[in-house]
């Protein structure tokens, strides 16, 4: 049995903490302390009461002593691992961040990359993300830090730049789900079972929610053979790819999406886009795919209000309670997420794994600056990370990638030197932003940043926030 500690940075999260602990208690060889560090003491107590009943379960493999701790620092001391995984401000927050520009005619799937939402969000996480960066360095500067916060890209970037040495990365699951499309698209074409995701070997090349695989095959079977077909097929009605789910479950549910995007994206540049279209839509021209709802309608997938993200929160702090005092019976399975096999692997506990992940560019996608982060695959082996040389995009693609890589590389810089006018710069520079004319686009900055406010005037001169 292997003993390790885990600092959970957000530790009050409403869901996908239940989704790791479950994953950890079924993770055999693996044991010790999980300490849930959040600002919201009483979520990261219920996470811990939850924890506690999961370890009363027959069938976990793994039982995980569970502290909340109302201080980072003794969440941090002698960490293995450190999770991050923080909603940075309130949906109210998020409410100006996603809702505000539409008085501008600029909508949002969901607003917490790039676009105005993006940048916004940005100016408040990176702030926080720099304390994290030098409370790691001071309290556990061995530890793997593992990064799940959007916007994905600037934090990891942040972590990197504060604390050089650190060992990081950042972890999304959306190219899983265009994985799932693919294994979806063999099922139909080629009549068989449908393959399990880790039976796919792709080539993984972008930044976080805009990644993309240039090159797909399931045992001898170039998948991108099939994709014509398969598109012509569902082109107009949509395919969801969750397992599970009917074809056309996506019309329900805010979350899904007909991966209408993906496949217009595919027929235009032959390779296939690796994200969920409500993120794809967001890095280009709004005029393309998200002039507005009835837009996102005719694309087959949704604007996730606020609000629903809202009542959505409600009902999952009400599940937490009835799973913290018994009263609805805690599932325990796997998830499809893979961090606890990326940290097995990097405990040397298992063979080396390889999966996407988002690190700094050292030249494994060379068509992007270094030093920026970037989303390849990596292997993880015992105590090591090394990223993959990816394909090259197409010099299409590339160009798309670029001018949003550039964008994000532009409004990091800004907000560590807490230079305003600069991150306009980059506000204004946005796909999402190209239909407005300056000075609508000051105004809305402004406004966006009034807004917000209560979470920049720690870090950012108070007379230097307007523009």
């Amino acid at each position: 049995m292997k003993e390790i500690k885990i600092a959970y940075i957000g530790g009050g999260s409403k869901m996908w903490a239940r989704v790791f602990m479950t994953d950890l208690a079924l993770a055999e060889g693996l044991g010790g302390e999980i300490a849930l560090y959040d600002i919201d003491i009483p979520a990261a107590e219920l996470n811990r009461r939850i924890g506690s009943r999961i370890n009363e379960d027959a069938s976990a493999a793994a039982r995980w002593h569970y502290t909340v701790h109302t201080e980072i620092a003794s969440a941090l001391d002698g960490a293995d691992f450190v999770i991050c995984s923080i909603l940075p401000g309130t949906f109210d927050e998020m409410e100006a961040d996603v809702h505000l520009p539409e008085k501008y005619g600029i909508y949002q799937s969901v607003g917490d990359t790039v676009g105005p939402g993006g940048v916004l969000r940005a100016m408040r996480t990176v702030p926080i993300y720099e304390q994290f960066a030098r409370d790691i360095r001071e309290h556990c500067p061995e530890a793997w830090v593992i990064n799940l916060t959007n916007p994905m890209t600037a934090c990891t970037k942040t972590l990197f730049d504060v604390f050089p040495e650190i060992k990081a990365f950042g972890c999304c699951h959306e190219v899983f789900h265009a994985q799932e499309f693919l294994c979806c698209a063999a099922k139909e074409m080629l009549g068989i079972e449908r393959p399990d995701r880790s039976e796919i070997v792709s080539d993984v090349c972008g930044i976080n929610h805009f990644t993309w695989i240039t090159e797909a095959r399931y045992k001898d079977q170039d998948l991108f053979e099939l994709l014509p077909a398969f598109i012509d097929r569902y082109y107009d009605t949509g395919y969801c790819e969750r397992e599970g789910v009917p074809y056309d479950g996506f019309r329900g549910d805010p979350f899904l999406y007909g991966n209408k995007v993906k496949m217009d994206l595919f027929r235009r540049y032959g390779v296939l886009a690796a994200a969920g279209d409500r993120h794809l839509a967001e890095f280009m021209n709004s005029s393309w795919y998200l002039k507005d709802n009835e837009d996102a309608e005719n694309w087959l997938y949704h604007l996730t209000t606020v609000d629903h993200r809202r009542k959505d929160r409600i009902e999952k702090i009400e599940r937490s309670k009835r799973m913290a005092d018994g009263s609805e019976k805690i599932l325990l399975r796997h998830s499809d997420e893979e961090v606890v096999e990326l940290m097995k692997a990097l405990l040397g506990l298992t063979p080396p794994v390889i999966s996407n992940a988002n690190v700094l560019n050292v030249g494994q996608v060379p068509d992007l600056p270094l030093g920026s982060v970037v989303e390849t695959n990596c292997v993880f082996a015992h105590d090591s990370l090394r990223p993959l040389a990816a394909n090259r995009l197409p010099r299409e693609v590339n160009a798309l990638v670029l001018r949003n890589a550039l964008n994000i590389e532009n409004t990091y810089y800004a907000i560590k030197d807490r230079d305003v006018n600069g991150i306009f710069e980059a506000f204004a520079a946005q796909p999402l932003c190209s239909g407005l004319s300056l000075s609508d686009a000051k105004e809305l900055f402004a406004g966006m940043v009034s807004a917000t406010k209560k979470y920049l005037t720690d870090y950012y001169p108070k007379e230097k926030l307007s523009v």
